[in-house]
């Protein structure tokens, strides 16, 4: 799979890349239920990598071949 994101970036809050994945009230949510990609908080400020967010995006991924449900 190639990548959705920069491996070597980082990416806060407000960019627009991250609304992929959810807009900044959902990765709020996952935040604080601790389900969303990991994350670095430093102060008030969120910051995601971009090998973390592809990581977390591959863990995703839905394949409709091998869904047990067909």
């Amino acid at each position: 799979m190639s990548d959705l994101f920069e491996n070597n970036r980082n990416y806060v809050l407000g960019d627009p890349e991250l609304d992929v994945i959810g807009d900044r009230e959902k990765l709020a949510q996952w935040r604080h239920r601790n389900v969303g990609p990991a994350y670095y908080k430093l102060g008030r400020k969120i910051v995601y990598r971009g090998s973390d967010l592809n990581a977390w995006a591959a863990r995703h991924r839905c394949d409709p071949q091998l869904d047990p449900r067909s």
